[in-house]
């Protein structure tokens, strides 16, 4: 079967004007280039031979873009054609047999999954009223900050990478079910250390980086346990999430409205439209904004510091910015943050250099196409390199470098960015997840002094996944500003 489906699509593709292609080999296809971490390895290939390749994973044809034209023909002339998801057989279990948001194919499922998160969880609206979360959430982790330092002697050493995963996570779980994890008064440490694992092995698993959905015949054998992991990690999924749910209901109403959470707001609806707001579905837009917010935002935060640290006179005009604009006399607020450019300009230097998918999640196409002029077979895996684009040096001065200056005055307006993804299947957390960076860098910036933990530059080494982690998690030193002591004393 798996032969004959080869010889089909060679057979359908013969009198097709295709993209450009490389050698391929049998059975693998261009497997064999499947070096970590990929977006490098598919990089490496475009600068070669051009931004559309046509290739073939095994059994799947993928079509790779580096094209900043092409890219925004599909995100628009072709965009329902193209928002479709690939069905990757190591995320059937996690992704509820491919219905949860990022999985789901276009179709009804996924539009009413989207009008509830976009409308009901993610709008303008919905972000407002969540802002004290955010703001108790980062004051907490200034306040742990302050009290596990030297105060003013000498600089303490901390694990940023923990750190901002630990801040974030807190600030999705209250949103979502009004509960804190980790740090003062957190509820429960194991089900913390439940949830921490399950978004990593999510992650690991993800994306497009495991050879069994490529290549059919290694499903039989289950190498690496792929299969029986993921089945153990959608029911731990499962568990927790309608845990959170159960409790919810138990709770009913009677904390008032100043402790609604998303939870709350989606069983509330889910009294008058059963059919609509299902568990099922609140489970689902509940994990994948867990999963989306928390590793991404985490992941990019991580990236920031390491960058601010191995630039220190960027760090120090963004602290002058955060000083001339807030004060001496009280902490950063998401109010604040439209009035803080610099502090803008530098989150979107990073999103440029790191992305926070670097090809973006897959997309599949529907039926036959033309794009560029060149005719795509339904049923085409697309990768969108965005990482390629955002450091071409056809289209960036010195690519390569961070200089948030290039930002500054609209002076990249016109110039191609997409870290979050464009048209239908764009990400609708990308409000919150400014948000969230925002202020948690601008707190760091503005209440501790940071250095690097030795004399070397931080390593800047990329690690493979969906969301680009880094090679090495990042340590650093602080300390309190002196000038910023007595607002984190009332803390």
């Amino acid at each position: 079967m798996f032969y004959k489906k080869i010889f089909i699509i060679s057979s359908k593709s013969k009198n097709r004007r295709l993209p450009p292609s490389l050698p391929s080999r049998p059975i693998i296809g261009h497997l064999h280039l499947f070096k970590k971490p990929l977006h490098r390895t598919l990089t490496n290939l475009s600068s070669i031979h051009g931004p559309v390749l046509y290739l073939q994973f095994g059994s799947r044809p993928v079509l790779l873009v580096s094209s900043p034209d092409i890219a925004n023909e599909i995100f628009t002339t072709h965009d329902i054609t193209f928002a479709n998801r690939p069905k990757f057989p190591s995320a059937k279990h996690t992704s509820n047999n491919y219905t949860t948001f990022v999985s789901s194919s276009y179709g009804p499922n996924w539009r009413n999954l989207r009008r509830i998160a976009t409308i009901e969880v993610l709008s303008s609206h919905r972000l407002l009223c969540s802002s004290d979360i955010r703001s108790d959430e980062i004051r907490c982790l200034a306040r742990f900050l302050f009290g596990k330092s030297a105060k003013n002697e000498s600089f303490t050493k901390v694990d940023v990478r923990l750190m901002l995963f630990e801040v974030v996570l807190n600030v999705i779980l209250r949103m979502l079910a009004g509960k804190r994890y980790y740090g003062e008064n957190a509820e429960d440490s194991n089900n913390a250390k439940r949830f921490k694992e399950m978004v990593e092995e999510v992650t690991a698993l993800g994306g497009a980086s495991n050879l069994q959905d490529f290549l059919p015949i290694l499903r039989l054998f289950d190498f690496g346990g792929v299969q029986k992991r993921a089945a153990k990690l959608a029911a731990t999924r499962i568990e927790l999430s309608q845990r959170l749910i159960e409790e919810h209901r138990q709770r009913g109403s009677s904390e008032g409205s100043h402790k609604k959470t998303m939870i709350a707001d989606l069983l509330e609806l889910q009294r008058s439209e059963p059919e609509v707001y299902t568990d099922t579905v609140i489970r689902s837009l509940c994990l994948s904004i867990l999963q989306a917010g928390t590793d991404t935002s985490a992941n990019t935060m991580e990236w920031i510091m390491s960058l601010l640290l191995n630039n220190p006179q960027v760090m120090h005009k963004a602290r002058d910015e955060i000083e001339k604009t807030v004060g001496l006399d009280r902490l950063i607020e998401e109010s604040d943050l439209p009035n803080l450019p610099y502090l803008h300009c530098v989150i979107n230097e990073t999103l440029r250099l790191y992305p926070v998918v670097p090809l973006l999640v897959p997309h599949e196409s529907s039926k036959d196409c033309l794009v560029g002029g060149y005719s795509i077979p339904g049923g085409t895996m697309l990768f969108v390199n965005v990482y390629a684009m955002q450091r071409d040096p056809n289209i960036w001065d010195e690519p390569t470098k961070f200089k948030p200056e290039r930002f500054e005055g609209g002076k990249a307006e016109g110039k191609w960015m997409l870290p979050f993804g464009m048209g239908r299947r764009g990400c609708p957390g990308e409000g919150l997840a400014k948000k969230v960076m925002g202020l948690t860098i601008g707190t760091l910036v503005q209440c501790f002094e940071w250095e690097r933990v030795g004399v070397e530059e931080v390593d800047m080494a990329e690690g493979s996944g969906i969301t680009m982690p880094r090679a090495v998690r990042l340590e650093a030193m602080y300390r309190p500003r002196p000038k910023m002591i007595p607002v984190l004393q009332k803390l």
